[in-house]
């Protein structure tokens, strides 16, 4: 890769950053005010989840505009990033107890068309969009080449967790499997607190 390739390269990963940021807020609303319209627990983590990932992919949007003009702020991203971590931990013991509380009491979400409709948008546009970024990042040199491929596998995780989330209402929905629900909040949990690790060890901030 020649040096006066990287400019062109860090304004494309900028964009997809801006583009992740427009596209999660939009699911975040839906998915959040869909799940709790349907008591829908699979759903409603998947958008706080989705609410989440647009403060992070802030700070890298921040990290990949600082790397290109001037010196990032390292400590305050770090900072930043741990307050992230630590509202993945308590999304991941919200959805443990209320999906308990379902097991437990037998609760029965109602069938969430646009729930459906959001986390199958979630399935085509997610895999788009890390792709891209794969590509643009194997484009950049050094550490901001590194943090757009983190990035990437960031969202490919993110169209993991739409898939277990349609997976629990389809269940519901087609074959009335009322523990898939929080079943799958389950696996939102498991994705919550890895990406909360991970937000935690500055893993987007390292060089």
């Amino acid at each position: 890769m020649t040096l006066g390739a990287t400019p062109s390269a860090v304004h494309t990963a900028r964009r997809l950053e801006a583009a992740t940021v427009g596209w999660n807020t939009i699911e975040a609303a839906v998915a959040v005010v869909s799940g709790l319209l349907a008591g829908s627990v699979a759903l409603t983590g998947f958008g706080l989840d989705s609410g989440i990932e647009v403060a992070s992919a802030l700070i890298v949007l921040a990290r990949l505009r600082a790397g290109a003009d001037g010196e990032a702020n390292e400590t305050r991203e770090r900072r930043a990033l741990r307050a992230i971590a630590v509202t993945f931990f308590a999304l991941a013991v919200y959805l443990t107890a209320d999906g308990i509380h379902n097991l437990v009491t037998a609760s029965r979400p109602d069938t969430s068309p646009a729930g459906i409709a959001i986390s199958t948008a979630a399935l085509v546009v997610m895999p788009v969009l890390a792709r891209a970024k794969a590509a643009v990042g194997r484009r950049i040199d050094g550490p901001l080449g590194a943090l757009v491929l983190a990035d990437a596998a960031e969202t490919r995780l993110c169209a993991l967790l739409a898939a277990a989330t349609l997976g629990g209402l389809l269940a519901y929905s087609i074959a009335g499997w009322w523990w898939a629900d929080p079943a799958a909040g389950f696996v939102v949990v498991y994705f919550a607190i890895s990406e909360g690790l991970e937000a935690w060890h500055g893993e987007l901030c390292d060089d």
